[in-house]
Order: C-alpha cells, then sequence, then structure tokens
C-alpha cells in the first residue's frame, strides 16, 4: 500500500507521494490513514468547477487537482481582482480544503504562480516581473525529463531560459519547450475547453449580501433583463429562449426558464413571463449570484411603419405576440394552437399546426361548402337510417342517443389524392336535428345492398 495524497501537514513532516505506508507509519507513528476511494478525486474538481461556474461563465478543469477560469470582466462584480480572488478563496477554505489562487494575463503565467509562487500572487500587465523570473522551469508545464536536463546544465530559473536563444533551446529540448514558454508569455494563444458552453448573450450581477426575499430576486432580475435587452436592442436581435439562474451561498443554483413566440427584447414583457415563475426558487441560505443567458437569440430589425396607417399589423402586431406569451405562460391555460391550411382533401389532413404566429402559407382554407369548427380525430362510427342512395340520413344514433335529422345539405364528395389513391371516397352531409344542433356526417364508399358501406360523425358546428 502507497500513498496517494497527503495534507500539508504530512508534507512538511517529510512524506511523499508514492512512499509506502509502512515506511510512512514508521516516520509517524500516529498518522491518520483513509482508504483511497476511486475517481473520487475527478468527481469532487468536477464538482468544484460547476460550482465555481457562479464566479465565470468561462471554466476549465485542470487535471489532478486545478481549475482555470477566466475572470476577464468579472471580476468588477466582486470590487476588483483582490476582492474576487478573496471571495474564491475563503469559500473554498470554508468548506475545508487548502487552495492557492493567481491571476495573470495568460493561462500559463497563472498556473505557474499557483503552483510554484508564495503566497498567491496577482501579476497586472508585468508578466516579466520578478515573480515569474525567478520561477523554476517546472512552472512553464514542462515533462520531468526536460526538467531534469535544465537543472543538470544549471537553468534552474525561468530567466536563465529566457537569456539563451529560442534556436538553441528547440535544437536541444524540441518544440514542447518553445510553445510552452510562448503561451506563458502571452505569444501564443492557447484554447481551454469549458465545462459548459458559454452563452453569447449573459449578464451577471453579484449581491453585497446573500438574497433571501422574493423581492430582492426581482429587482436582480428587472436589472439583469434591462441590461441584457439594451444590448440585444443595439444589436437589432431578439431572445427566443432565455434563463435565470440563481447561484447559491450553499453550493446549489436554482433556476428557471420562458420562451417566446417571436424575437423580444422587451424587458418588461420578459419579466412579466419570469413573474409566475419566481415562486418557485428555494433561496435557501441566500442567493450570491444572479445571471440571466439568452439561449436562442434572432435577428429582430426594426419594422418601418407606414404613414397614414395603424401600427398595428395582425398577427405581425407585437402586442398580439405578447399576449400569446403570457397567455401560455399562465398555469390556467392549457395550450393554445394555431392552425394553418394543408395540401390535402381529407378534411383531418386539409389543417396543420403552426409553429408560430409569424408562420405563413400560400395555400386558402376551404369555405364553400362551409365545414364544422369542431373537427373529430379520428371520425367516430355511428348507426344511420337512410332511405336511398344519395338522400340524407334520416335518424342517427351517436354517443348513446337517438337523433332525428330536420334538415340537411349533401352530399360533398372527398376523394383521396390521385397519387395516393388508398381507401374508399365520401360523402359528406351538413345535417341538422330536432334540437337545433348541427352535425356533419359523411357515408364511406357507395351505397350497396350488401352494406359494404359505414357511416361516421366528423365534425360540430357551433
Amino acid at each position: 500500500m502507497v500513498i496517494t495524497a497527503l495534507n500539508p501537514v504530512a508534507s512538511s513532516l517529510g512524506l511523499e507521494k508514492g512512499m509506502s505506508l509502512a515506511d510512512a507509519r514508521a516516520l509517524i507513528p500516529s498518522l491518520e490513514v483513509l482508504d483511497n476511494i476511486p475517481h473520487l478525486e475527478g468527481k469532487l474538481l468536477n464538482r468544484f468547477a460547476h460550482w465555481a461556474i457562479r464566479f465565470t461563465p468561462v471554466v476549465s478543469i485542470d487535471p489532478p487537482d486545478g481549475l482555470i477560469l477566466d475572470i476577464t470582466g468579472c471580476t468588477h462584480l466582486w470590487g476588483g481582482e483582490k476582492s474576487y480572488v478573496n471571495e474564491i478563496t475563503s469559500k473554498i477554505q470554508t468548506l475545508g480544503y487548502h487552495v492557492k489562487t493567481a491571476i495573470a494575463d495568460t493561462i500559463g503565467a497563472s498556473w505557474a504562480l499557483a503552483h510554484y509562487a508564495r503566497p498567491s500572487q496577482i501579476i497586472e500587465n508585468d508578466l516579466y516581473s520578478e515573480n515569474m523570473m525567478s520561477l523554476p522551469p517546472e512552472s512553464m508545464r514542462l515533462e520531468p525529463s526536460i526538467t531534469e536536463r535544465l537543472h543538470k546544465l544549471g537553468l534552474k530559473e525561468i530567466r536563465d531560459l529566457l537569456n539563451l536563444t529560442r534556436s538553441s533551446l528547440k535544437r536541444r529540448f524540441g518544440d514542447t519547450l518553445i510553445k510552452r514558454l510562448n503561451q506563458g508569455f502571452g505569444i501564443e494563444a492557447e484554447i481551454i475547453p469549458f465545462i459548459v458552453p458559454v452563452e453569447p448573450y449573459e449578464e451577471r450581477l453579484s449581491s453585497m449580501e446573500p438574497i433571501q426575499t422574493r423581492k430582492g430576486i426581482e429587482i436582480a432580475l428587472q436589472k439583469l433583463l434591462e441590461t441584457i435587452c439594451h444590448r440585444l436592442t443595439m444589436e437589432q436581435k431578439g431572445l427566443r429562449k432565455c434563463m435565470f439562474r440563481c447561484y447559491r451561498e450553499d453550493g446549489k443554483t436554482s433556476e428557471i426558464a420562458i420562451s417566446t413566440n417571436s424575437p423580444s427584447h422587451h424587458a418588461e414583457h420578459l419579466f412579466k413571463l419570469f413573474e409566475n415563475d419566481i415562486s418557485t426558487i428555494r433561496p435557501g441560505t441566500g442567493i450570491e449570484v444572479f445571471s440571466v443567458s439568452a439561449v436562442v437569440v434572432e435577428d429582430l430589425p426594426s419594422g418601418q411603419e407606414k404613414i397614414w396607417e395603424s401600427a398595428g399589423g395582425g398577427l405581425h402586431d407585437q402586442r398580439v405576440s405578447e399576449l400569446y406569451d403570457r397567455l401560455m405562460a399562465s398555469r390556467d391555460v392549457v395550450a393554445i394552437s394555431r392552425f394553418l391550411p394543408a395540401e390535402h382533401h381529407l378534411p383531418e389532413k386539409s389543417y396543420k399546426a403552426a409553429g408560430s404566429l409569424s408562420e405563413q402559407t400560400t395555400h386558402a382554407w376551404k369555405s364553400n361548402p362551409a365545414r364544422p369548427l369542431y373537427v373529430l380525430s379520428p371520425p367516430e362510427l355511428i348507426e344511420v337510417t337512410a332511405p336511398i342512395p344519395d338522400y340524407p340520413p334520416m335518424f342517427f344514433n351517436y354517443q348513446g342517443k337517438r337523433h332525428k335529422i330536420i334538415k340537411a345539405d349533401g352530399p360533398e364528395r372527398v376523394e383521396q389524392e390521385w397519387w395516393i389513391q388508398r381507401g374508399r371516397h365520401r360523402d359528406y352531409y351538413a345535417v341538422e336535428d330536432e334540437e337545433g344542433k348541427r352535425y356533419w356526417l359523411f357515408r364511406s364508399g357507395h351505397y350497396d345492398e350488401q352494406k359494404t358501406y359505414k357511416w361516421f360523425i366528423h365534425g360540430l358546428f357551433s
């Protein structure tokens, strides 16, 4: 059994990774030992990475024990870089972990400072400062075989490497050393993979004290919506789907989402859509960071209005779209549907659900003869009494009730499209019973003595 990890106290007493447990206990008889759970470090690091998203949307894992955060444009929310780092450090230490941090203009420099500088460092616009120059070559994330050769040659600090020509370093140590130096000092770009894709349109807001009240959550949401909508307006864009996330002090996250029928950058309207679900947010011990992200964004150019006509445009009117959004967001509304005509003869196939209020069609609704507003899908089989062929029925039984027909109109013959040619034709009748209720019936197939035909009810007139 060997040591795979140890805390700073054990390390200061001379223990090292890879040392056998028997030798370690011989040095320190009172040593406390825990079994190493496979893959626990990776899972813990992944949880820390997702936790760190509250400080910046750009987070990457640096195995086996590090995180890389792109904090560009985020530190002002905490009052500067020093306060930002202190906030992260104190929260991780509160959880019982040791942590070292560093801020620099490149990933390589920040990694070097975090791993080899003491204490934590912040370098602003001076990567060639003494703090960097005095670091060992290992801080450039080099292979052990390369660093060993460097030490044998007496190159024990980064300044020693920079005093040599690039060509000589490349001949002796290959491209890896040059690449790491270039990345560390900003000569060559370095790309890190994000654990969560970054939304192009996202705004964040941190709070001085953890927020627990609904009013505080509403104020934060309003400010974020105003900010992101102003940005969308300037770029002539509107959002179709929006996420509101609340990062709690205990490390958990609450979120709610809305969607709109058409692109929108109207902050007041978007807030009303969120308003119904704010009560589902559980602040716990308090929310310390809020964010709003536009997940789906579309172009929304300014519309030109006509001088002598009103601004209203039917279904194209933005007010209609906003009304539709509010109705759909209401818990009292089950569904709202809009239908468009389709190229089919059979009534149940002659319409389709529209994807949005703005969707158009090149076909017109069939209005002659009149069609019922309510159509049964599928048509229901009924029993009918009819005198002679092509005459409307006299009676029909539907849902256990006998209906006597007083008035009728028809038949209207409907057949399949010529390229389908399956199934029988239909003869439709619009009928009215003794109670004044009107129905849409059809006979499937020709009227014959063998009674191979069948009668169906297909719709109800309002």
